[in-house]
């Protein structure tokens, strides 16, 4: 087996090219729910209205992830990661096309939600298996004392892909408000659905990992995962889907429930939302690299606990900088807060890799990490537009629910350390 440097650089390379596609097309509709999809899809007198009704088909998709996470992982641990990386990519592709060609509620009426909701809840069982394997794809390729740092390609297509999605929703934003809703909102949804094919002709070429083979290979080793072998296991998957929160539920927090916020309740223009969203996701593309490479080295443990308690304040000045409408300083505020976020999510993919032995590592972290996606992610953009209707807008309480999330995490990774320092 290729087990060298050369051929490690190639895995985390490919990780990132698969995963910037895949969170592409998750990213796409998570703009498409603040930007459009209540307008097309959920027509109503009340704004608020559409708007709960498209962040509820956005959480539709998180719905399914913990069961598709389950059967992927446990899959992957049995056929190995290659195999599952490229069935996700290509079910994503088809499921973020078919969005793009669907007709609206004017045109096939109750069907048009119905059918919105089915793809939705395809893209979320696609991602549900995706992230298990490209983290373990980049980092059982990579060398004792570098894995870290290699999972954080995979984490790095979270930004990449933000960013495409944040160029084309520009590019489709650039023909103005009436033809966008009319039709241009669908091209980010094309063309998420051709990139997602050459995603997967481009897995197919990948090699399957030295440490599953090894696995495969060892006769005396215990059978393939199932959900019997994680017993003793639960304390610390649930610990690692806690840790796992504010690097999930933040970024959902900040790229989609704050467009609409920021849009509809400060009165900023939207050109003006998604130039300071460009201009933080470029920023945390260039950052997260560097941020892996330092958790490595001052400690994993270490770092994140110092990046989520960051998170617990940085939502309040971000908020009072949002209310001055100026782009620099709404820029700096929410620059600031996604580059703390996504400094942690760029360690913790890899620190959760590492909590869990090879046999049992897609599927543990596979739940871990979709299960806490799914029952908070997921609803986070919901939960704040409920909290801003409620107070009317006031920013106060949806700082204080940001700041709930950093703790949760800071209890998961407390808890992950001990149960690692233990042993398994």
């Amino acid at each position: 087996m290729n087990n060298g440097p050369g051929h490690a650089r190639r895995a985390a390379l490919s990780a990132f090219v698969g995963t910037s596609l895949e969170f592409y097309d998750y990213y796409v509709y998570a703009l498409a729910s603040a930007l459009v999809l209540g307008h097309v899809f959920f027509p109503g007198e009340k704004t608020t209205v559409s708007d709960i009704a498209s962040f509820g088909t956005l959480a539709a998709g998180f719905v399914a992830r913990p069961l598709a996470g389950t059967i992927f992982g446990i899959l992957g641990d049995r056929w190995g990661r290659k195999r599952i990386l490229t069935l996700t990519v290509a079910a994503m592709g088809m499921a973020t096309m078919g969005v793009g060609l669907l007709p609206g509620y004017a045109s096939i009426g109750i069907w048009a939600p119905v059918l919105l909701v089915a793809l939705r809840i395809v893209q979320g069982i696609s991602v549900g298996g995706e992230w298990g394997g490209a983290v373990l794809m980049a980092s059982e390729h990579a060398a004792a004392g570098s894995k870290t740092f290699a999972a954080s390609f995979a984490q790095l297509g979270s930004p990449a892909g933000m960013l495409l999605a944040l160029l084309t929703f520009r590019m489709a934003n650039a023909f103005g408000l009436e033809t966008f809703l009319a039709w241009t909102w669908r091209i980010p949804f094309l063309l998420g659905g051709g990139i997602a094919l050459g995603c997967y002709m481009l897995r197919r070429q990948l090699q399957e990992t030295p440490e599953f083979l090894a696995q495969a290979a060892n006769v005396e080793a215990p059978p393939p995962s199932s959900l019997r072998n994680l017993s003793g296991e639960w304390m610390k998957i649930v610990y690692a889907g806690a840790a796992a929160v504010i690097g999930t539920a933040g970024f959902f927090f900040m790229n989609t429930f704050l467009l609409s916020y920021a849009t509809r309740y400060e009165h900023i223009d939207r050109e003006t939302i998604l130039n300071a969203l460009f201009i933080a996701t470029f920023l945390q593309l260039v950052s997260q690299p560097l941020a892996a490479w330092t958790g490595e080295r001052v400690g994993e443990t270490r770092f994140l606990l110092a990046m989520a308690t960051a998170c617990v304040f940085l939502p309040y000045p971000m908020f009072l900088l949002l209310r001055t409408h100026d782009i620099w300083l709404i820029s700096l505020g929410i620059s600031v807060t996604i580059m703390a976020l996504s400094a942690f999510y760029a360690v913790v993919a890899g620190y959760m890799a590492a909590a869990f032995r090879p046999a049992i590592r897609y599927t543990a972290i596979s739940i871990a990490y979709q299960t806490s996606s799914s029952l908070i992610s997921g609803f986070t953009p919901l939960i704040g537009t409920l909290i801003a209707a409620h107070y009317a807008g006031q920013w106060l309480p949806l700082a204080v629910f940001f700041s709930l999330l950093a703790v949760i995490s800071i209890v998961g990774v407390i808890g992950l350390a001990r149960t690692k320092t233990a042993g398994h």
